[in-house]
């Protein structure tokens, strides 16, 4: 088992020093830069916005976006089930079928 080893993140121009697996640190920087944009985004012009206010909107901004992605994710599972099914029976009726 590996430790987390402490990287660097900023966002909004604070830094914060996260503990991360060190096979899970490019993923992190990532989230962190994707984090920081969303921050920024909400926060404009508004350079007085309180930073708590900024971090709560872009969690719901990003959690609102990624249970879109879920749902997305699981009407195509569904749709890939039918089809599946759907090409299994065919598959066993043909198979079934007297030559």
């Amino acid at each position: 088992m590996s430790a987390s080893e402490p990287v660097n993140v900023r966002l909004l121009d604070r830094e914060y020093t996260v503990g991360v697996e060190p096979d899970e640190r490019d993923s992190l920087l990532a989230a962190a830069k994707l984090l920081d944009g969303k921050m920024r985004e909400i926060r404009g012009g508004n350079r007085m916005a309180a930073v708590d206010r900024i971090a709560v909107l872009a969690a719901l901004n990003l959690a609102h976006e990624l249970q879109q992605l879920r749902s997305e994710s699981d009407s195509r599972d569904r749709e890939l089930s039918r089809t599946l099914t759907e090409l299994q029976r065919k598959l066993d009726g043909a198979l079934d079928a007297p030559a």
